[in-house]
């Protein structure tokens, strides 16, 4: 277990040497988070707003709204994901980046990410249905259907802002280098989790021993900024993790496609984690 953290320390180094060398790219996970919670906000609100939440059940209206927040949840996600990772790979092919770079990235292939965006809430949807009227063994199944989706789809960004191809094109691109790299992809990416993982649970226990000193000591101010500080604590980690997870997802493709990681990589720090069939 030791040795497992210490290669996923060394995987968020060097994921974050690309970081500190354009430290702009977190821009793109906090825009992603801005979008998702603007998505959210545009689609939950009319419906507090009217009282008509009740009234959706499990009618096809109610299915429709689900789509398309799925939809429109997808799309901020990736067309965010989509320009971290096209700066991340110019990084790591010698480049310097910028955020102007990165959104023309994701602009250059918007119809593909759209496309792709509308492929994932349509798998979501399906999964979604299946779960709602499966029993244990059923929402098991499909579990375990969604992961190997998520595993899947893994190199699918990077693939689409670097191949010519559409959406199902990537996923299946995506699956062969999956083939290829034999689960690197899992275990780096769950691997960079499990820092994170780790921090983020270091942080909500610290933070829940500063709330209980603040409850009792009945300071309103010291509660709400005990809080406070725990939320920002655990969304900066959630953001640094995004981030590094991303650019590891680049040099991972990079290396499976081209075979190169970049000069901010080791290539035996990924070579030696690949998995012979």
């Amino acid at each position: 277990m030791f040795r497992r953290f210490s290669n996923s320390w060394q995987l968020v180094q060097s994921s974050a040497a690309v970081l500190r060398a354009d430290k702009e790219l977190i821009i793109f996970p906090i825009l992603s988070t801005i979008g998702v919670l603007l998505v959210t906000a545009a689609f939950i609100v009319p419906i507090v707003l009217t009282g008509r939440g009740e009234e959706l059940g499990d009618s096809p209206l109610s299915f429709l709204i689900a789509f398309l927040f799925y939809f429109a949840s997808y799309f901020v996600i990736f067309f965010c994901n989509s320009a971290l990772v096209g700066a991340a790979m110019i990084r790591l092919r010698g480049g310097d980046p910028t955020v102007s770079d990165g959104l023309k990235i994701a602009f250059a292939h918007l119809g593909p990410i759209m496309g792709y965006a509308l492929v994932s809430a349509t798998v979501g949807m399906v999964l979604r249905a299946i779960q709602q009227r499966a029993g244990l063994l059923g929402r098991i199944l499909v579990s375990l259907v969604g992961f190997a989706w998520n595993v899947g789809t893994f190199l699918a960004v990077p693939v689409l802002v670097t191949e010519k191809i559409g959406p199902i094109g990537a996923v299946k691109r995506s699956v062969a280098l999956l083939k290829k790299t034999w689960g690197e992809q899992v275990i780096g990416n769950g691997g960079i989790g499990l820092v994170f993982g780790t921090l983020i649970f270091g942080a909500i226990l610290v933070g829940g021993a500063l709330i209980a000193m603040a409850a009792s000591i009945h300071s309103a101010p010291a509660l709400i900024a005990a809080i406070g500080l725990v939320v920002l604590a655990v969304m900066v980690l959630a953001i640094l993790n995004a981030t590094l997870s991303s650019i590891y997802t680049a040099a991972v493709y990079l290396y499976a496609a081209e075979g190169a990681t970049g000069s901010m990589f080791d290539p035996a720090q990924i070579q030696g984690a690949f998995r012979a069939r």
